[in-house]
């Protein structure tokens, strides 16, 4: 059976489109209201920017085969165990007959500060893998196959994502592929080499502008890395574990 990508490239506009609306109206909100937490923070902490993906995503994994999938996405239910520390609160989690079918870590960056930010989100994303996939190994999930653990993010497409950056090491030179290299290009780095690294089965990254609002418009940075591949990667992935649990 072939597999149901569910129109995933309309819903990721639409879920483009509430990224910045969303954000947007949490920073208005709390400007209005007089609290402190303004500027690029303030539409950071309303925590719903990303929820058009999660729709997304829960519409792929209905579409190929696990209708009735447990799908969560509220805070309460969406604690796993973890190995270096007790538990670890995710963005979205698919189970199915007890079985964690998914787990996905949705972020975003948006500017004018890049470079602490862009240290942050890789220094998180590779260790909650790693404590993860350990969790893993040790049974916190039981006797299963490997699920799917995805991590998304969205980048501003601005001049300080897009500008190459210099990077200094005064005793060991860098990696060459991260000479010259923007920040988004760095993200991009990081996506591959998550998934080289078997860290994630799959790790994407899309750019949008802010004007975004209006269009929709979000670009892929690669296709090795663009919201295609972890659509059909994680329909696949869906589709092969609903044959196998029926």
């Amino acid at each position: 059976m072939a597999l149901d990508l569910a129109n995933y490239e309309r819903k990721a506009r639409e879920a483009v489109r509430a990224f910045w609306i969303n954000r947007d109206a949490a920073r208005l909100k709390q400007q209005e209201s007089g609290k402190t937490d303004l500027g690029e923070r303030a539409g950071v902490t309303a925590g719903k920017n990303m929820d058009g993906f999660i729709d997304l995503i829960a519409d792929v994994v209905r579409a190929n085969g696990l209708e009735d999938a447990e799908i969560h996405q509220d805070r309460a239910v969406l604690t796993l165990p973890g190995f270096f520390r007790p538990t670890k609160l995710w963005d979205l989690l698919v189970l199915y007959k007890n079985e964690l079918i998914a787990a996905i870590e949705l972020k975003s960056q948006i500017g004018p500060s890049f470079g602490n930010n862009f240290n942050n989100r890789a220094e998180e994303a590779i260790g909650t893998a790693h404590d993860f996939w350990t969790a893993y190994r040790e049974g916190a999930f039981g006797n299963q196959p490997r699920p799917f653990v995805g991590w998304l993010i969205l980048v501003e497409d601005a001049e300080k994502s897009r500008t190459p950056i210099r990077t200094d090491s005064p005793h060991f030179a860098v990696f060459e592929d991260f000479v010259g290299a923007s920040y988004a290009e760095r993200y991009d780095l990081l996506c591959r080499k998550l998934v080289r690294e078997r860290l994630y089965t799959t790790a994407s990254v899309i750019s949008s502008p802010r004007d975004a609002a209006e269009t929709g418009d979000y670009t892929d940075i690669s296709s090795l890395t663009g919201l295609k591949t972890l659509v059909t990667t994680l329909a696949g992935h869906v589709a092969a574990e609903a044959a196998r649990l029926s």
